[in-house]
């Protein structure tokens, strides 16, 4: 079973395996350790990755980038309209108020979801891992921002399958950093805890970790972000910058072409690097834009001065994750610095300055990630023994129930009034359950939604959960247990609906047992799993008791009932599973989730179908020139001049062709050109190689033959048993494979070397396999064993020990003598030689 981690970037994506010696980051096609995270439309067919790139800048309009910043998000929302006014291709909404992209494929104008695209993209890495591990890749582990909402860690999880992955598990991406980084340290306190900062700039956004460690286990403290702050702000500055100064300078305005926009883009990115080391850089471009170059030149503290706005935001997510894990700068241990866009001088200044100490970079700021994540899929996966070391993740929201009390349930029959209650604080450990308790008479509905919106920008609901239908058998309302579950993924869900009613008879019970009965089997829960009891019936406890009290993992769960019935006797309690049906806002129906995966499908089946058929082109192209050249070079001598001008004609006339009427043939046609050439072009080929190999082939055989021949002559005592007619036959057998080989090679002498040869190679090979099946057996036959004798061994030589000290001495006999030096060493060299071409 493979074990994979897979880091998808808002610009790259990087893919680590773990292996028997720890984690290797593999390699694409262009032996490059990032691939660009895009997907390029043709006409034809798709180009994902590093092909895709290529072709990025000839066809922006239909080459899908920054894909991570659109999946999950409402296409009003005001960072997506921001993202979408950079980017190259267009995008619109979809009749759910979800982006939708648009491209040309396949020469028609199609639409793709975010999650679609994401899923090529997770495709093209499955792909990257599966060719360097030359085995499939299902199970997988995948990195997200902490930031991101569930409907996107559902969107995620979407795309996986589109792509045909498992993910055992979505994890936090500063985690799997964390992760990385703890788990090789062998100096890690017992103890105290050792806290330590993780600040991830990457592509499009800041993340802020600080985790504490102790010996085998680490624990995230707190979580902050700022999901638009990175490295292409930086980008986006200078952009900025240089479009104003161009159109002033040269009177173009770069906004208004979008292969001019992606090439400044470019150029701005190599000059924001080049500024990390150099306290000044030029900018040089060819013809950008109607045909005019344009030059400029900026210094680092004007590129800093024009970025202030930008790096006036890094000193939050920063001020917040530590106010969030109780301490102060002094308690910080050492400060770990990731990501692609933490190379900005300044953003390292602004680092120092809020920890009072220097920010190190032990891990690779691009890797890292991907690291991580292999090693959580090793730690899940059951095929690989990892050290022990335990992750305590937690959650970055909080999570609210809300429901309404139905006026048929009110004892005074008002109307109906909304009611919520906090059931996943912040910073509740990932995974937990929480179950909760309602009093109902009929079918009722659950929203489950997010405690606070002010970070998210998202809309509060995250789904609604009908519950029922069911019908109390012993009173006019049901008591019904409601299971809602934060899973490994960071996604919350109501699991299951289980209604209590009371039967006849009372069953006294122990205060030990009573509190096992109220508590949740062993089964539905994980060991870093938490749950809380929470009585909806009671209106006073419900807000306060809900929002205030929900136990940490160390925490004991708090029973109500428990408490309330200790020591006495307990009656039967019947229960019975209640229907749940979820609707997730936003979400893929599981209908919808399987069109696309049945469209990547295709579209992969195309991709394959159009480079195999590129590669039998390639192929034709390729044996054109081969044979021409070869003809008038390494083939001249065996091939007559009017062959040498039938077949060259042929060549041109394919060649005319293929850049003409066969510039866009299917895979069958360039399979039928390649055989027409080969027809007589194969010919040729045979007899150059007949005549290559000829002469290697033969003192193969002359060498057998006179090592056969010299072992039957010999007078050697070792060949005494040996009759001599058994000899004669193999004298004769040597005898007529030489007159055969003479014979033959008098004949082929006697030809040009432009005529089909009379004696093969393969012949040759075979004259030599059954001379050496018929000669072998006679000259290794083994010596007859010597009579045994009836005298009585002396106490000094045991009975056994004659035959033990004469069998070795046979043995070694027939190892030696078997078959003279001569004739060993042919017979071995001429079988691996042999064996190759016969096969």
């Amino acid at each position: 079973m493979s074990v994979v981690g897979l880091d998808f970037g808002n610009e790259s994506g990087v893919v680590a395996v773990a292996r028997q010696r720890g984690i290797d980051v593999v390699l694409n096609d262009e032996s490059k350790r990032e691939t660009p995270a895009l997907v390029c439309f043709g006409d034809k067919q798709r180009f994902l990755g590093t092909a895709g790139a290529a072709s990025s800048m000839m066809n922006p309009k239909n080459t899908i980038s920054q894909v991570k910043r659109l999946i999950g998000r409402q296409f009003s929302d005001p960072e997506l309209q921001r993202d979408i006014k950079t980017l190259p291709f267009a995008v619109t909404e979809g009749p759910d108020g979800y982006p939708l992209i648009h491209a040309r494929y396949l020469g028609e104008s199609r639409t793709f979801t975010p999650t679609q695209v994401l899923g090529m993209v997770l495709s093209n890495l499955k792909s990257i891992a599966e060719k360097n591990l030359n085995a499939a890749v299902v199970d997988c582990c995948i990195g997200i921002p902490i930031y991101f909402t569930d409907l996107q860690r559902r969107a995620v999880l979407d795309a996986a399958t589109i792509a045909g992955l498992h993910p055992l598990r979505l994890i936090h991406e500063t985690t799997a950093t964390a992760l990385a980084y703890g788990i090789y340290k062998t100096d890690l306190p017992e103890n105290d805890q050792l806290n330590v900062a993780f600040v991830d700039i990457g592509h499009a956004s800041m993340q802020v970790c600080i985790a504490g460690f102790k010996k085998g286990q680490l624990k995230i403290l707190a979580h902050a972000f700022d999901r638009s702050l990175g490295g292409r702000d930086f980008d986006e500055v200078l952009f900025h910058h240089f479009a104003i100064q161009f159109k002033e300078q040269y009177k173009i305005d770069v906004y208004q072409n979008a292969r001019a926009c992606l090439r400044l883009r470019a150029a701005c990115e190599k000059l924001k690097k080049v500024l990390s080391a150099n306290p000044e850089a030029p900018l040089n471009i060819e013809c950008l834009m109607d045909e005019k170059d344009v030059r400029s030149f900026i210094k680092r503290e004007e590129f800093e001065q024009i970025s202030i706005p930008i790096l006036e935001r890094v000193r939050k997510p920063l001020e917040k994750a530590l106010s969030e894990a109780g301490l102060t700068v002094e308690n910080i241990h050492s400060v770990e610095v990731v990501g692609s866009g933490s190379r900005v001088p300044a953003m390292l200044r602004i680092l120092t300055e809020f920890f009072g100490k220097e920010p190190r970079r032990t891990m690779n700021a691009s890797e890292c990630v991907a690291k991580g994540c292999a090693l959580e899929c090793a730690i899940l996966s059951p095929t690989f023994k990892v050290r022990e070391f335990q992750v305590n993740e937690s959650f970055p929201f909080p999570i609210a129930l809300s429901w309404k009390g139905a006026a048929l349930d009110t004892e005074n029959g008002g109307a109906d009034n909304q009611q919520s209650v906090i059931v996943i604080p912040k910073g509740n450990p990932i995974p937990s359950i929480k179950a909760t308790t309602f009093s109902r008479s009929g079918t009722f509905t659950i929203d489950v939604q997010y405690g606070d919106v002010s970070e998210l920008l998202a809309p509060a609901k995250i789904s609604t959960y009908t519950i029922g239908p069911f019908k109390p058998t012993k009173s006019e309302r049901a008591k019904l247990k409601v299971k809602v579950r934060l899973n490994l993924h960071g996604i919350v869900f109501v699991e299951s609906a289980t209604m209590l009613e009371e039967e006849e008879g009372e069953v006294p019970v122990a205060k030990e047992a009573a509190k096992m009965d109220t508590d949740e089997t062993p089964s539905d829960s994980a060991p870093s799993a938490t749950e809380t009891d929470i009585n909806m019936q009671d209106a006073k406890f419900d807000t306060p008791g809900a929002e205030n009290g929900v136990p940490d993992s160390g925490d004991k769960p708090s029973h109500m009932e428990t408490d309330a019935k200790v020591e006495v006797p307990k009656k039967k309690v019947k229960k019975s599973n209640v229907p749940v049906s979820e609707i997730v806002y936003g979400g893929m129906a599981p209908a919808d989730v399987q069109k696309a995966v049945e469209k990547e499908f295709e579209m992969a089946l195309q991709d394959r179908i159009m480079e195999e058929t590129k590669d039998k082109k390639n192929a034709v192209e390729a044996y054109v020139y081969d044979m021409r050249n070869k003809l008038h070079d390494k083939y001249q001598d065996f091939v007559i001049d009017s062959e040498r001008e039938e077949l060259t004609a042929k060549l041109q006339e394919v060649e005319d062709w293929l850049y003409e009427d066969g510039e866009d043939e299917t895979k069958g046609v360039y399979i039928a050109k390649l055989e027409e050439l080969k027809k007589q072009g194969d010919p040729i080929e045979e007899r150059y190689k007949e005549h290559t190999e000829r002469g290697s082939v033969i003192e193969q055989l002359v060498y057998c033959v006179t090592g056969f021949r010299e072992a039957a002559m010999s007078s050697d005592p070792k060949f005494d048993h040996i009759d001599l007619t058994e000899k004669q036959k193999v004298m004769n057998e040597c005898v007529e494979a030489e007159a055969w080989l003479r014979e033959r090679m008098q004949q082929q002498d006697l030809l040009p070397k432009y005529a089909t040869p009379v004696i093969l190679s393969a012949d040759i090979r075979k004259k030599a396999e059954a001379l050496d099946r018929f000669c072998r057996p006679i000259m290794t036959k083994p010596k007859p064993a010597k009579p045994a004798t009836a005298e009585t061994p002396s106490p000094a030589t045991p009975q056994g020990s004659e035959p033990q000290s004469q069998g070795p001495s046979e043995n070694d006999g027939d190892a030696n003598n078997e078959v003279p030096p001569a004739a060993a060493e042919p017979m071995e060299t001429e079988k691996s030689e042999t064996e190759p071409g016969s096969a």
